[in-house]
């Protein structure tokens, strides 16, 4: 296997980011969050939310006391609410379970609510330096066209972590720079529609570049459009609640103009099973 460490921490060095969670004394449980918001998030759109989450509930057990409404309200516009609630749910754990300390071991990790194999090994290895791969969607990318001569990965597997723990060197410090540094190349560099192969310091053990980049099929899901989706009512009607919390919404006002009413029912139901929303005397109110 080629040496993909040694070019990524030099690029890393020079061209990271200057992301909050990347910054000394962030802390493990800044790092939960901004874990737990970046999943299919951009940059960009988490920042701001990550700061007002951290200035307002700046421990687990400072979020555990307040109700999961609170979460969910919080969580604004920022998408796919249930990592509010599992957030929530991750808080009340860490505090019953942990003393209020985000816990270190990977096992530990993955049995809070919501948690799952990335954002375990990134909390080891981003707030305690511990050595573990950490494999997202970019590192996967960046391993698919450097090592394979893919030019997109396929669907993830066990062997994406073992190829990048075959990676990482041996040093501690070395190798949660190389981990952050596969991410940020495949965030910046190595992208899915666009690659500045010019600018990647993988380029010459590049295996998909020595193959002359072929167009390899893409198996990844695609997500279904957004506007006029079951997702866009749901969302419209969390809105709804969130804007009126603490107070319910009576059931006939919830998308009571919305143009689909099966879609609207869908999206009503959907929130309860989900735990996003509670019925009660005819209304609808946030989770209490």
């Amino acid at each position: 296997m080629p040496d993909l460490a040694t070019p990524l921490a030099a690029w890393y060095a020079i061209h990271a980011r200057d992301l909050p969670w990347r910054r000394p004394g962030f802390g493990a449980w800044g790092t939960l969050v901004s874990e737990f918001m970046l999943q299919q998030t951009p940059v960009a759109r988490v920042i701001p939310h990550l700061e007002a989450w951290l200035e307002r509930w700046h421990t687990p057990a400072a979020l555990a006391a307040e109700a999961p409404a609170e979460a969910v309200r919080q969580w604004a516009n920022l998408g796919y609410p249930r990592r509010a609630l599992w957030l929530h749910r991750a808080a009340v754990e860490i505090r019953d379970r942990h003393g209020g300390e985000v816990p270190r071991d990977v096992d530990a990790l993955l049995a809070l609510t919501g948690i799952g194999d990335y954002t375990a090994r990134a909390v080891a290895v981003f707030a305690y330096g511990d050595t573990h791969p950490v494999v997202d969607t970019n590192t996967r990318r960046v391993l698919a066209r450097a090592l394979d001569g893919a030019a997109q990965p396929g669907a993830p597997s066990r062997r994406d972590l073992e190829r990048m723990a075959a990676i990482l060197p041996a040093d501690r410090d070395t190798a949660a720079v190389v981990n952050a540094a596969a991410m940020e190349l495949g965030a910046l560099v190595c992208t899915a529609r666009a690659p500045r192969c010019e600018a990647c310091p993988l380029s010459v053990a590049c295996a998909w570049r020595a193959a002359g980049y072929p167009d390899t099929p893409d198996g990844r899901r695609r997500q279904a459009r957004y506007e006029g989706s079951d997702r866009q009512a749901r969302g419209a009607a969390l809105k709804q609640l969130r804007d009126a919390a603490p107070d319910p919404v009576a059931l006939g006002d919830v998308l009571a103009a919305w143009p689909d009413a099966a879609q609207r029912d869908r999206a009503i139901d959907s929130l309860i099973a989900d735990g996003l929303a509670e019925a009660s005397d005819g209304a609808l109110h946030l989770p209490r």
